[in-house]
């Protein structure tokens, strides 16, 4: 004799409340969030990111020759044209625009609509004339 025989062939009892629908199942369950966090990191992992290019020696001393002429002729309004990596779109951005200030302390530069840039941000600039 099996230890479940006076029971295995009994009725399920009946409930008192009606059957549910599947759907209405799942929705008492879709708010619980087992892995929290897990949408963002996927969706973050989902974009497309543009590689950091490291520069060259001779790159690093060509931008750093023109913020010095930027940074000695600062009221002179000077327009330029710039490429830098947006860290928080992950990709390279170019962009014209006059320079407001040149700040060495904290090193970056702000552009006329208050852009601030991190100098080592920075790919390529070149003074427009």
């Amino acid at each position: 004799m099996n230890k479940y025989d006076d029971i295995i062939n009994l009725e399920r009892p009946k409930s008192k409340y009606p059957k549910m629908s599947m759907d209405k199942r799942s929705a008492i369950f879709s708010p619980f969030d087992a892995l929290t966090g897990y949408d963002e990191s996927i969706s973050e992992a989902s974009i497309l990111k543009d590689k950091v290019i490291e520069l060259s020696e001779e790159e690093k001393l060509d931008i750093n020759t023109k913020l010095n002429y930027i940074n000695d002729n600062i009221k002179n309004a000077i327009k330029v044209f710039i490429t830098y990596y947006d860290i928080f779109n992950y990709k390279y951005i170019s962009i014209i625009s006059n320079i407001k200030k040149l700040d060495n302390y904290n090193q970056i530069i702000i552009l006329d609509n208050n852009l601030k840039i991190n100098l080592n941000d920075i790919k390529k600039i070149d003074i427009i004339k």
